[in-house]
């Protein structure tokens, strides 16, 4: 009653391949390619300025949003323990 019923292997029916032996191709060797011939990046003034800028941006909304989150976490906390309060000085008093 408590042993596990094994299910039998059916025996293939039928004809049998073996499975095929799939061999690697040949590594080909790998050609360097010339340099591109367009310059550098080059950074002028105006482009650093703008780049300082929008990372600037990006640091003050992230900062932004973590500060409102954080003041969002507090003052749930607060009126959580303002409840608290009430709720025990209304059980206190009976």
């Amino acid at each position: 009653m408590f042993r596990p019923k094994l299910p039998t292997m059916p025996q293939p029916t039928g004809l049998v391949t073996p499975p095929a032996v799939v061999e690697p191709p040949a590594a080909t060797p790998v050609v360097p390619t010339p340099a591109s011939s367009r310059p550098a990046v080059r950074l002028t003034p105006g482009t650093a300025l703008a780049l300082v800028g929008g990372g600037t941006a990006v640091v003050l909304v992230v900062g932004a949003v973590l500060v409102s989150m954080l003041l969002a976490v507090a003052l749930t906390a607060v009126s959580v323990a303002v409840c608290a309060v009430v709720v025990r000085s209304l059980l206190s008093r009976r």
